[in-house]
């Protein structure tokens, strides 16, 4: 089964789904209890609101939006790589797997192109640099020794001096796709490791120095611990552009003017697709395919939104402490 088709097919439940009450418009956030575990944990998160900032704030740093298969970034994480980009951040694009088990073509070979030709263009569209390719064979993620992957993610971290990732999140219940979780897995290990001097030292030998990112936001396709919440509105139009490149397997692509060429054999027509096929497949987007983004705004009193697990910079208690409370001499 195409993953677009998946997607489209599980439509109608989204689209059926009560929107939760507005909540009160806050900059800091609100508390949220969740239960977890046979034994009934409560985990009290306090869920923040992060909106766009003016200027240049993160100008200086890096990001690298690290995804599985093309369309996951765009799908999920692509309205905060415009915001960041637009604050400051340079970044990269890293697809993990050849993405050579989706999408249409006459072969594996055609489909393995046209869905890196339009990885080109996602990056393009997001504002990223570079997009990367690590090739490792799709849906077959899990068979590959971690360690090579995570060695691989050291060294990039390290050569570009990535500071914040976006990724699926390791740690995110009912995940069955093998290439979500061993991505997901290789970062958060590499994180951390790319900033030990102790950790493939050869690297230091060809200039490279220890570093990491320390700053995470880690999405899911289906339940995780919630305490991030950054509004889209907007870059929703932005968003929806980016997931227009992913022709080949994406849930956006062309869906929008094949159904209203459907539609007009059965001698019906959706006013919302307009009257050309860049309008239908733009509404098509926005309408159906993000419709989660509406949603998920909805609970905030945001137009648009999307949710992570957000992993702040690590920082020594005593070096927080001086931050906040130090005085002159």
């Amino acid at each position: 089964m195409q993953r677009r088709h998946f997607l489209e097919g599980s439509l109608g439940g989204s689209l059926a789904a009560n929107a939760m009450a507005q909540a009160p418009e806050r900059e800091s956030a609100e508390r949220e209890s969740m239960s977890g575990g046979t034994g009934g944990v409560s985990y009290d998160l306090e869920v923040a609101i992060e909106r766009k900032q003016p200027g240049k704030p993160h100008k200086g740093k890096v990001l690298a939006a690290i995804q599985p298969h093309c369309d996951d970034i765009p799908l999920f994480a692509g309205g905060t790589v415009l915001k960041l980009i637009d604050e400051g951040y340079e970044g990269i694009l890293i697809t993990m797997s050849n993405d050579s088990m989706a999408g249409e073509g006459a072969s594996i070979g055609e489909i393995v192109l046209k869905n890196e030709n339009d990885t080109k263009e996602v990056a393009r569209r997001l504002g990223l640099k570079e997009a990367l390719f690590l090739n490792y064979p799709n849906h077959n993620m899990d068979a590959w020794p971690l360690i090579e992957i995570r060695a691989r993610l050291v060294f990039l971290f390290r050569a570009y001096k990535v500071d914040t990732v976006l990724v699926y999140d390791p740690s995110a219940l009912y995940e069955r796709n093998p290439d979500h979780y061993a991505t997901a897995r290789a970062v958060e290990s590499a994180c951390w490791m790319a900033r030990s001097e102790w950790d493939y030292p050869e690297h230091f030998k060809v200039g490279l120095t220890p570093h990491g990112p320390q700053e995470k936001y880690y999405f899911a396709r289906g339940p995780q611990l919630v305490n991030r919440v950054v509004d889209i509105s907007d870059y929703m139009d932005g968003k929806v552009h980016a997931n227009l490149a992913n022709v080949t397997q994406g849930p956006a692509g062309n869906n929008g003017a094949r159904f209203r060429r459907r539609l007009a054999d059965q001698g019906k027509k959706l006013p919302l697709l307009g009257d050309s096929d860049d309008a239908a497949n733009r509404a098509y987007t926005r309408q159906f395919a993000l419709d989660r983004d509406r949603i998920r705004g909805l609970k905030y009193g945001l137009a648009y939104a999307e949710v992570f697990h957000y992993i702040p910079p690590d920082d020594e208690p005593a070096e927080e402490y001086a931050r906040r409370h130090a005085v002159p001499l």
